[in-house]
């Protein structure tokens, strides 16, 4: 995997690509010994760029390749997680709804705790049922959650 450190608001996060697709995103992450392929370095350049974007309220989408590396259902929430439009939550409980299992909340916590793709996989649109910030430990737990809903809602009103 080639790996570098992004500096951003909620602090430095780890990037990590592999195989031709961004495999990590997380601040809990430490830089690993690194192969660096060209391909490689280059698509670590254009998520920084696009994380840059993100941050200044140019970018409200990524598009760039993801390797979702977990069990299948962990996928599946995951996928669930990038349809959630920028400035837009959705509680844990209808993420389960939306995979077939609405008693499955917990498990939808559960595979956001381990999302290792932050902001690609936008876990931080995820809220309890009552709207309440929970969660979101890989990245500065609650005050980095609110900031991230708080730029999102914020650069949604500008016209």
């Amino acid at each position: 995997m080639t790996c570098r450190v992004v500096e951003t608001p909620i602090g430095p996060l780890t990037a990590g690509v592999e195989q031709g697709a961004v495999a990590l995103l997380s601040s809990h992450a430490s830089l690993a010994e690194s192969q660096s392929a060209p391909e490689d370095v280059a698509l670590l350049d254009r998520l920084e760029q696009q994380l840059k974007e993100y941050f200044c309220g140019a970018r409200q989408v990524f598009d760039l390749p993801v390797r979702l590396a977990g069990t299948p259902f962990q996928r599946q929430v995951w996928v669930q997680l990038r349809q959630i439009p920028y400035g837009e939550t959705r509680t844990y409980g209808e993420i389960a709804a939306a995979l077939g299992n609405p008693r499955a909340s917990r498990a939808v916590g559960a595979a956001c705790g381990r999302n290792n793709i932050l902001l690609l996989i936008p876990c931080h649109r995820v809220v309890g049922k009552d709207g309440a910030l929970t969660g979101f430990s890989a990245a500065g737990g609650v005050a980095a959650k609110e900031f991230l809903l708080r730029l999102e809602r914020s650069r949604e009103e500008t016209p």
